[in-house]
């Protein structure tokens, strides 16, 4: 993978965030680390459903490498790790208070939310995340079957979310570009679109 094909892997504008994410998955990348040695740096990596013994590892990899680490419903073991932490969409997280209160602190860690409509973004909101990943845009190998959005009616939803908005869901450095927001290419009106988090499109 070239890193000129990716672009920019953090956004000035906010704060630094991550533009480009990868998502571990039981079923498709229970070992992510392969992938995330690949990653330019300043690129994100969300692990979901990881064997706890790779926890440690790919901590040391993401801090060689430059990455930021984010841990899905984990707060307290994301505040052990110095990662980050991410609230999946309708299943609930441990640990959230002490990591809302370390958000107080100066330099505070990074807060995602997953969301699938309108209700998600309201969340993210609620809890004052950086930044949401919004899901699906297109037809997904993790949910056969399943509805997408699309990228208009996901540009619809996106703009109501009040902060970055990663996409997620079938996404690939090539289907990418019919992501509406992305910088360079809003328009009025255009969702801040922060980025593209994907599985497969990057493993």
């Amino acid at each position: 993978m070239r890193r000129g094909t990716l672009g920019q892997n953090q956004a000035p504008g906010n704060r630094g965030l991550p533009t480009l994410w990868l998502l571990s998955d039981a079923r498709r990348l229970p070992d992510p680390r392969a992938a995330a040695g690949r990653l330019p740096p300043g690129s994100a990596v969300l692990a979901r459903d990881l064997d706890p013994a790779l926890l440690g590892p790919l901590a040391l990899l993401a801090r060689r490498r430059g990455l930021r680490l984010v841990l899905a419903g984990e707060g307290r073991a994301a505040l052990l790790l110095r990662a980050g932490l991410h609230l999946p969409d309708r299943r609930p997280a441990t640990g959230l208070l002490p990591f809302l209160l370390a958000r107080r602190r100066p330099r505070p860690p990074l807060l995602s939310v997953a969301a699938h409509g309108r209700g998600g973004l309201a969340r993210a909101r609620r809890l004052g995340a950086d930044l949401v990943l919004l899901s699906p845009v297109f037809p997904t190998a993790s949910h056969p079957g399943a509805p997408a959005l699309g990228p208009l009616r996901w540009g619809a939803v996106a703009r109501g979310a009040g902060r970055p908005v990663v996409a997620l869901g079938g996404v690939t450095a090539r289907n990418r570009r019919r992501l509406p927001g992305l910088p360079g290419k809003r328009g009025p009106g255009a969702p801040a679109t922060l980025g593209w988090a994907a599985i497969g499109g990057l493993a």
